[in-house]
């Protein structure tokens, strides 16, 4: 059996939502670690979907759907973060 066409549509739009992002938080930006980390709290608070074939969004997102989607992510990457940056934060003061 193969699964490796079996992803998450929410990855690819994540990542890219935290790459856009950085400029704005720059602390956090300069370690590839942490914005790792901001990717792996981001998608925590996406509710997973997955599928085989990214042109099968096409058929079975609504416009309404990807709009929520598009918000969805952006609040869950702003989350991510400050998250990240607080716990960061809270790591270098011991």
């Amino acid at each position: 059996m193969d699964f490796s066409s079996v992803h998450n549509i929410h990855e690819n739009a994540v990542f890219e939502a935290v790459a856009r992002a950085a400029a704005t938080h720059p602390g956090v930006a300069a370690n590839p670690d942490l914005l790792a980390d901001v990717a792996c709290v981001a998608l925590n608070r996406v509710p997973p979907r997955y599928i085989r074939h990214d042109v099968d969004l096409a058929f079975f997102l609504t416009e309404r759907e990807r709009a929520d989607n598009e918000r969805t992510i952006a609040e869950a990457v702003e989350h991510a973060y400050a998250f990240v940056q607080a716990r960061h934060a809270m790591a270098a003061r011991r």
